[in-house]
């Protein structure tokens, strides 16, 4: 299947990391992208994942000939109840239990673990002690999706290997830094989402609501802008566009449908033109429509 690789992807150098964001309903723009890189005959030879972009990936790895048509499933049919189940609170630690991740993970048909994967999958949480990126890339599949998906205050933390974990977006909202350090020869980057670059100007309205979440996007943004400027000096680094320019609540899953078809076409665009060469920054020019996205030609610094 490698051999039909078409167009630009063609020329990245093996292997080649697929690298999945944190964000709630993001995920479903990761799968129409996903559907665009398997209509070009693309398996990646690992997949790195923070969050939803670990579950995603896991299930990714777990069925690599039929990956976006069991994600489509999953996706347009998932509903906040589901991932954020009221009424069930879990302990002082959070305010939702995670037996809805829970069940779906237990449908997902994944092996039990992650060793066991068909394509590597690493899955990145933080310890809660030091604050460190853990890389969560072999034992037991299931804790450490969990631990990569436990939103602070929102879903439990998780105890393992001796540590308490939680959240991987919070240290690696897009985990590139980990694709590269565990042997990333090049990386796809799926959805970064609204809080990914260029991030326009804005004064919030003084409202505390509004300033913590303006603050929150700026945080997130730089680190995301950080750590692909950093990698994209070593190895080329590709960010696939989704064309979204509205993006719903992280937990309003209602949308997955208009994510997923809107992030298969602009991606589908995007890889007609991509050409790499040598390592760099790889992305859509800002300065254009979306729906006409053009590659930014490699920064290597």
């Amino acid at each position: 299947m490698q051999d039909m690789i078409s167009g630009g992807l063609a020329a990245l150098p093996r292997p080649v990391a697929a690298v999945l964001g944190g964000g709630g309903v993001l995920g479903a723009a990761h799968v129409g992208v996903g559907h665009a890189l398997e209509r070009r005959g693309f398996v990646p030879d690992l997949i790195v994942g923070t969050s939803v972009g670990a579950l995603t990936g896991a299930i990714a790895a777990a069925h690599p000939a039929s990956a976006a048509a069991r994600l489509d499933e999953v996706w347009i049919h998932l509903r906040r109840r589901e991932v954020f189940p009221l009424g069930y609170l879990s302990s002082r630690a959070s305010l939702f239990s995670d037996r809805g991740l829970r069940r779906l993970i237990a449908g997902a048909e994944l092996p039990a673990r992650i060793d066991d994967l068909p394509i590597p999958f690493t899955a990145v949480a933080m310890d809660l002690a030091s604050g460190a990126e853990v890389r969560l890339d072999c034992g037991d599949l299931e804790s450490a999706l969990l631990a990569s998906s436990a939103i602070p205050g929102v879903l439990p933390p998780v105890a393992r290997d001796d540590r308490t974990l939680v959240d991987g977006g919070l240290i690696a909202y897009v985990p590139v830094r980990a694709a590269y350090a565990v042997g990333a020869a090049s990386v796809l980057v799926l959805s970064t989402g609204p809080a990914s670059w260029p991030l326009p100007t804005a004064t919030p309205r003084r409202r505390a609501g509004a300033i913590a979440s303006r603050a929150a996007v700026l945080q997130v943004h730089h680190q995301i802008e950080s750590d692909l400027r950093d990698v994209s000096q070593h190895i080329p680094t590709v960010v696939l566009p989704t064309g979204v320019d509205k993006w719903p609540a992280p937990w309003d899953f209602g949308h997955s449908q208009r994510l997923i078809t809107t992030a298969m076409a602009t991606a589908e665009r995007f890889l007609e033109e991509l050409a790499v060469d040598g390592p760099g920054l790889y992305r859509a020019d800002p300065d254009t429509e979306p729906s006409k996205a053009r590659v930014e030609t490699g920064t290597s610094q």
